[in-house]
């Protein structure tokens, strides 16, 4: 037997006086692969993935230790016009969840469902619709239990330096509030992307990714309340190895 390595990845952010890494590998043999993560909590969440047993269909089984309840199977079968992928909790009274969506490349629709065996009710059920053009993507989505409804807008200013603008609205029945999301990102160069976004509340982030190599990606992200500079400022350091 032939184990061919991956990948190894490692990423670290700072939270106040608490400072949170996990270190990521992959490994790959024929058709299974095998995700490893290790946390600053020293949880070991590991994902073993099987490609096509049969035509479409994917097996992925994942644990996170030491959380017993944690185990889960999950089956994904993927068609040209739909897909579906269904997942149940190793446990004596599993959560099932399911998920489709059937369409084209222009159109398409889907649900997504979550049932709690114990209490006998649904615990998520989300809907969404999608239209994709060349340069330009809408969608509408219900979420919460059809308590909140999004719609967002994505439109590719410029290919050639990916510049693109995008918003977000979302709507909540329940407290009958508004979040507006305004973003955009821009390539300053083949190697280099910038992404920045704002909500109506005043809150703001920003990325930055630069590619060292075809082997080495750098990324640098901060976040801060316009209304609280001083107590919500956030910076985030990620770095991504490929052997």
């Amino acid at each position: 037997m032939i184990v061919c390595f991956q990948e190894i990845t490692s990423s670290g952010v700072r939270k106040g006086e608490v400072y949170l890494a996990d270190v990521s590998t992959k490994l790959k043999n024929k058709n299974i692969t095998t995700d490893v993560k290790v946390d600053t909590n020293s949880n070991l969440l590991t994902t073993v993935t099987v490609d096509e047993p049969a035509p479409g269909l994917k097996t992925i089984f994942s644990f996170i230790f030491p959380d017993q309840k944690s185990g889960k199977v999950e089956l994904q079968y993927q068609h040209e016009y739909a897909g579906i992928s269904t997942s149940i909790g190793l446990t004596a009274s599993p959560i099932v969840n399911f998920s489709g969506v059937i369409g084209n490349n222009l159109v398409s629709i889907g649900t997504d469902l979550s049932f709690d065996t114990a209490s006998g009710n649904f615990t998520k059920t989300n809907a969404g619709l999608n239209f994709t053009h060349s340069d330009l993507i809408t969608s509408l989505t219900l979420n919460d239990k059809f308590d909140t409804l999004n719609a967002s807008y994505y439109h590719i200013v410029n290919p050639l330096t990916s510049t693109a603008v995008g918003a977000e609205l979302s709507h909540s029945f329940s407290s009958n509030e508004n979040i507006l999301t305004i973003g955009t990102q821009h390539a300053i160069d083949p190697i280099t992307l910038v992404k920045a976004r704002v909500n109506n509340f005043g809150k703001a982030s920003a990325l930055i990714q630069h590619d060292w190599n075809p082997r080495t990606r750098f990324s640098l992200v901060g976040e801060v309340d316009t209304r609280a500079i001083e107590k919500s400022a956030k910076v985030g350091l990620a770095l991504a190895l490929k052997p």
